[in-house]
């Protein structure tokens, strides 16, 4: 089964070389590899010291290199979908394809969407995927969920309501409704929506790995970016502490330096003490071209890093005795800043920065939210059924 390995982590923690490391691994092992950067400032073309295009590119045998462009993914993939976006958006239709990169998470979209094609079109046996820096790479991931809760809710009108409507929206509403041909790249989107979804969150497929650095900012949002993942039901199975000085430096400069990341060290491996955890050490030159990315496979990747880790299960709504129960992984949360609450169809779920909404079942959505409890890393949400007390 081919398998997609997504690299995250804050911004200068070096994701792209240690995604390039495994891809170099996989691809020396024989399986054929595609190394994807979903990153607007790629530099994959600067590690491998190449000049890369709009298109996959082979750097060594079994391995292409690909830095998407979402604006030729636009324009070669989804021509009637664009098009009918930006009439949408403009009356004069004067929006140039370019315009679309700043509609929110079109990029990202357009990106996951050209990652699923490459995996469903079954050429690559592993798909490394270099990300942009964290809250990026949130965004890239959540977006096809969130887009979905959009169109599921959206999308009931269906084909009748937009035909009665289209005469009228025009020169009414000033807005172009979408032709045949369109509307039915929209319904081809929405599966494609789902689909995504599936394929990103299952743990038998996709695996989310982060790479951080031992300094207190960097681990601050390592621990907040595992939260976040989990928070999304994201099968995150290993971490790279990148950049560890080497004990034997003769260099008294440096003693401090060990013994400040000597802490560090020990406290993420206590934090992070489910998941498998790689040390990648500092190197005293710039890691480009294959023969120092080989460093690192010798140094820190080993034979079963390839291997899928299933950390916890998928969530899902389980029947109890007393009605049903829905259990969300959030490691490194602090309880006080959970909120939860129930929408109309949805169970809304915030922490920090980030919200999210889960649809209830139909089976649902006549059982009320009858208490919650957040205990070791797990929010407990626990439905009863709606009765009269007539």
């Amino acid at each position: 089964m081919n398998r997609i390995y997504i690299f995250t982590g804050k911004g200068g923690v070096g994701k792209s070389s240690v995604a390039t490391a495994h891809a170099v691994k996989s691809a020396g092992e024989g399986i054929k590899t595609m190394l994807v950067s979903t990153d607007m400032a790629h530099n994959l073309g600067d590690i491998f010291k190449k000049r890369l295009g709009k298109e996959p590119k082979e750097v060594i045998p079994n391995l292409d290199v690909y830095e998407i462009d979402p604006d030729h993914v636009m324009k070669n993939d989804f021509a009637e979908m664009t098009d009918y976006i930006m009439k949408l958006l403009s009356d004069k239709s004067d929006i140039s394809l370019q315009d679309m990169g700043m509609i929110p998470g079109m990029e990202e979209l357009f990106s996951l969407l050209k990652i699923s094609e490459i995996y469903n079109s079954k050429k690559y046996g592993r798909i490394i995927v270099d990300c942009a820096p964290t809250g990026e790479t949130l965004s890239l991931l959540k977006f096809p969920e969130l887009l979905s809760w959009y169109m599921e809710k959206l999308f009931p009108i269906g084909k009748v309501g937009i035909r009665l409507l289209s005469p009228i929206s025009k020169t009414v509403f000033k807005v172009e409704m979408p032709n045949k041909v369109a509307l039915n790249d929209m319904e081809k989107m929405y599966v494609k929506l789902m689909e995504l979804q599936e394929l990103l969150k299952n743990r038998e497929t996709t695996s989310v790995r982060i790479v951080t650095t031992p300094e207190k900012i960097v681990i601050d949002e390592t621990k907040r970016n595992y939260m976040y993942m989990n928070l999304y039901d994201f099968n995150v199975d290993a971490l790279y502490i990148n950049r560890i000085l080497p004990q034997d430096m003769d260099n008294e400069f440096f003693d401090d330096w060990i013994r400040i990341q000597k802490g560090y060290i020990d406290s993420i491996k206590e934090t992070f003490s489910a998941l498998p955890i790689y040390e990648i050490p500092w190197y005293d030159e710039e890691v480009r071209g294959i023969e120092n990315i080989k460093r690192i496979i010798d140094d820190a990747l080993d034979e079963g890093v390839f291997i899928p880790k299933v950390i916890t299960e998928r969530e899902a709504f389980k029947k109890t005795d007393e009605g049903y129960s829905l259990e969300i992984f959030i490691p490194t949360a602090d309880k006080a800043d959970i909120d939860l609450y129930r929408s109309n169809t949805d169970i809304v779920i915030k922490t920090g920065n980030f919200k999210r909404n889960i649809p209830l079942p139909n089976m649902l959505r006549e059982y009320e939210v009858a208490g919650a409890e957040f205990k070791s890393d797990r929010l407990h949400i626990r439905f009863t059924k709606e009765t009269n007390n007539e």
